[in-house]
């Protein structure tokens, strides 16, 4: 019997495993709402911008496997460009069905014409115009299986009269495959493997989200190898534990000095699943092993000396016992307590501005990580909100932290909240804003309310650009046109129906918090915190230095001193490592 193209597109989402899409519905996109009504499987999640709807179906996919989102003719799919670019890079299967004007007004310039191949070819991993109902409904197959097999983002092109034709005669399978092959180097490559590794005395773990699924075989290969352990930002929530004896920090521009030591001291460094982009803080003298299981990542960002292919997981079930014991612990020890050292600086200093009235984000950050839940979602802005998550939040039995950590994309943090909080209601989400960030999207809380989402949103609000004031300091660039006029966000969430809290001194940080964590349903603190603060990165160069004393000198010449002075007292702990 002959099914409507829309109807057959319903049939393949669910028979993947969607359970929810995002979307503004409209014009083309008109006859596929429908088919998702008559169907009733499928939540349609009404956005208010279609880049949140990216962002919310490429957490879904993170936390589930599979995501949705759609966008109508020219504009509507357009605005899914910038969440589609981030779920790419992330690995995370989203399918995403551009609509778009019908098949006969097509290369006359008419009115929302896009082209769907050009527009999403570079954001994608599979990118199909379907121009009639027979390819539309292989396409669909393709796509999801794409998306699922080479962890990424597909595209369907759908114009509107296609969805609304009929399709008779469909030759492929009307299910998608879920593989989950076992993937190892070869025999001899993993007696290579293991040679290397029993060479070496100092060894050190830099573990990335590539071990995701390999957290004890990880905490098994560095208890065998009396090896520190570090971690990327993504991550870091697996390992970044005080139950982790072998934990010493984050390496790169948000890292610590441990975890930069240790990298750069060991005599093997060993990257596990991770596709760390900071050259320059990756060490050219000792020899480096890399495993992934996509082979194309390994030595671009290191000179690595000895490359394999495989799952971590299935690496180091293999590795293990060809290993021998290590019973040297000096170099861990040595790392450990620099380690020590350097979270008592971190805890000192949050105890320290716990005592003003101005609020620092560092103690912020500590508050959120003390209470939260042991299961706790976090999702954080870019910018200065990923710095204050990377130094202060911790995992713990089963927390989960994700961000735009590949594509480095601001506004991501409350849109991926959406996401995981329809994933996981079951479960505490907290989305760490930075007031830039949250003011690009804010349309969207209302889609929060109207679907009643209990997330927690902390909103770091400092009334600049952070990120970007840094850069500009250290580049020895006055800060210019980096500050920002917020709206009340308080009074904006609560014209939405959202419960909503201003916070300005730190005696009111935790109690706001906690009264915010305990609230049943969505809620916002907004936190007026210093505008001033600072964080440096592990590894300074003179180059810094000298900038950042360049831009103070300018202030100073420039009539700024007072914002000069300011900085100082802000940050004088900093400042005194830095110079």
């Amino acid at each position: 019997m002959a099914k409507k193209v829309a109807d057959l597109l319903v049939e393949n989402l669910v028979n993947a495993g969607v359970k929810r899409l995002y979307a503004v519905t409209g014009d083309s996109l008109n006859p596929i709402n429908d088919a998702i009504r008559r169907d009733g499987r499928i939540e349609w999640i009404h956005v208010r911008h279609e880049e949140a709807g990216a962002y919310a179906a490429s957490m879904d996919a993170e936390l589930d496997g599979i995501g949705c989102c759609m966008g109508s003719s020219g504009p509507g799919h357009v605005h899914l460009v910038n969440g589609l670019y981030d779920a790419n890079r992330s690995g995370n299967p989203v399918i995403a069905i551009a609509t778009t004007i019908n098949t006969d007004r097509t290369g006359l310039e008419n009115f929302q014409e896009t082209n769907v191949v050009k527009l999403f070819d570079d954001c994608s991993k599979y990118c199909v115009m379907a121009n009639t109902p027979q390819q539309a409904a292989n396409a669909f197959q393709a796509a999801i299986q794409h998306a699922v097999q080479h962890r990424g983002v597909a595209v369907v092109g759908l114009p509107g009269d296609v969805s609304e034709a009929e399709v008779d005669h469909i030759t492929v399978a009307n299910k998608n495959f879920y593989t989950n092959p076992i993937i190892i180097p070869g025999i001899e490559e993993m007696e290579k493997l293991a040679e290397v590794i029993n060479s070496h005395k100092n060894v050190m773990l830099f573990c990335g989200y590539g071990c995701k699924e390999a957290q004890e075989e990880a905490m098994q290969l560095a208890e065998k190898l009396k090896a520190p352990m570090g971690y990327s930002f993504r991550g870091k929530i697996f390992f970044d534990k005080v139950s982790n004896p072998y934990a010493v920090g984050l390496n790169g521009l948000l890292g610590s000095k441990s975890g930069f030591k240790a990298m750069h001291e060991a005599d093997l460094l060993i990257l596990l699943g991770t596709d760390f982009p900071y050259t320059d803080f990756l060490p050219e003298e000792n020899t480096i092993i890399q495993i992934d299981d996509k082979p194309e990542r390994i030595g671009r960002r290191a000179k690595v000396d000895y490359g394999f292919a495989g799952k971590i997981k299935d690496t180091l079930e293999v590795l293990l016992p060809m290993l021998d014991e290590n019973t040297d612990d000096e170099f861990l020890k040595e790392m450990q307590k620099l380690h020590d050292e350097q979270e008592e600086k971190y805890a000192s200093y949050v105890e320290a501005k716990s005592k003003e009235k101005n609020i620092h984000p560092e103690f912020v950050a500590a508050v959120i990580d003390e209470i939260a839940a042991d299961d706790a979602i976090f999702t954080v802005d870019t910018g200065m909100s990923a710095v204050w998550a990377a130094r202060y939040i911790k995992g713990q039995r089963n927390r989960y932290l994700t961000g735009s950590f590949n594509h480095g994309s601001m506004a991501n943090a409350m849109p991926m909240a959406i996401g995981a909080g329809l994933s996981r209601p079951d479960r505490q989400i907290i989305a760490l804003c930075g007031d830039g960030g949250i003011s690009m999207l804010l349309g969207d809380l209302m889609t929060i309310s109207q679907y009643e989402i209990p997330v927690k949103i902390i909103i770091f609000n400092n009334r600049t650009l952070g990120m970007v004031k840094l850069e500009m300091q250290v580049a020895g660039y006055p800060q210019w046109q980096t500050d920002m006029k917020n709206p009340d966000f308080a009074k904006v969430a609560e014209a939405m129906d959202i419960k909503a809290w201003n916070v300005e001194e730190c005696e009111n940080v935790k109690g706001t918090l906690l009264e915010a964590f305990a609230h049943n349903g969505p809620a916002l603190v907004n936190i007026f915190t210093d505008p001033d603060a600072l964080a440096m990165p592990p590894k300074v160069e003179f180059s810094q230095m000298k900038g950042f004393a360049t831009t103070m000198g300018k202030l100073m010449l420039n009539g700024q001193a007072a914002d000069a002075i300011d900085t100082a007292k802000s940050n004088m702990k900093y400042l005194k490592e830095l110079f």
